[in-house]
């Protein structure tokens, strides 16, 4: 009798189990994409030279800001950074915060997630992907902007979209802040198996034969991904380093302006910067011990 009881017990409680992971596996990006936590999107401020761009993707309009370098108009090819945000935030939220790109001489797009914002459709690896790779193939285009100096950042799950973006289209160099190694890398904090992720955003797959410098930026005591995963993507890296922030995940970085002047430095080791000659500046890129 005891024994039907423990078989009966152990059933019941792997059912439930059952449950709760096919439960997690059709809601997963319901927490992976918390689109409705990004709050309202005000729309672009009044900034000059702020071009709006749509981009079909499968019958859906998905929105992009464009925003040009802010000095040496006279120059015809200027670099550009193609920035992708956290999975609670909207492009409007990330205009003036990273705005100092244009600065430095870089020309700065932030590019919408489906069914953030003003976008239509339902976020997916698939969908951002989509939307990503056209958004570079756009801006590539463009007779103001140098192809061969394209540099690709994204910050906490937009690390994800950089790095996959950066698998299929060329760049120059990589800006990652509170990155993650892959998705399922978060699996055993739900207590579920790796495999049912269906967004996995293997970061550190893609890192390890990207070619060019790669720079990280992550706090030491973030709660949200672990500062071992910034240490890890580095480490991957074959031109990986990283710099180290005390503070948490939502506040990195904490300073703003020590933060872009690193950015400047890296940039012009990397080559993408150039002297007011418009020379290239190319020093030696040196890993960090």
């Amino acid at each position: 009798m005891l024994y039907k009881t423990m078989i009966s017990s152990v059933l019941w409680i792997f059912s439930l189990y059952l449950v709760y992971c096919v439960m997690l596996f059709l809601f997963q990006r319901q927490i992976i994409f918390p689109a409705g936590m990004a709050g309202p999107a005000p729309g672009p401020a009044a900034v000059p030279g702020l071009d709006i761009v749509w981009f079909d993707l499968d019958g859906n309009r998905v929105g992009a800001w464009y925003l040009p370098p802010a000095d040496d108009p006279k120059q015809k090819r200027r670099p550009v950074v193609i920035f992708a945000h956290g999975n609670a935030e909207l492009i409007d939220g990330c205009l003036e915060e990273f705005s100092a790109f244009t600065q430095l001489g870089l020309g700065l797009l932030l590019v919408e997630y489906p069914g953030y914002g003003r976008s239509r459709g339902r976020p997916s690896q698939a969908g951002i992907d989509a939307v990503y790779t056209a958004a570079y193939d756009w801006l590539a285009a463009r007779p103001d902007v140098d192809p061969h100096r394209i540099v690709l950042a994204g910050r906490s799950l937009g690390s994800g979209v950089a790095c996959q973006l950066a698998a299929k289209r060329s760049s120059a160099a990589m800006i990652l802040i509170s990155s993650f190694t892959s998705v399922r890398s978060f699996a055993g904090r739900y207590g579920v198996p790796a495999f049912l992720v269906r967004d996995p955003f293997d970061n550190l797959a893609a890192i390890r034969t990207y070619p060019k410098p790669l720079l990280v930026f992550h706090g030491l005591r973030d709660d949200v991904i672990p500062f071992v995963h910034g240490l890890d993507i580095a480490a991957a890296a074959p031109l990986g380093r990283i710099i180290r922030w005390e503070c948490a995940h939502n506040d990195c970085p904490p300073d703003r302006r020590a933060f872009f002047k690193d950015i400047a430095v890296f940039l012009r080791d990397a080559g993408v910067l150039t002297t007011s000659r418009g020379r290239t500046i190319r020093q030696g890129f040196l890993r960090e011990p």
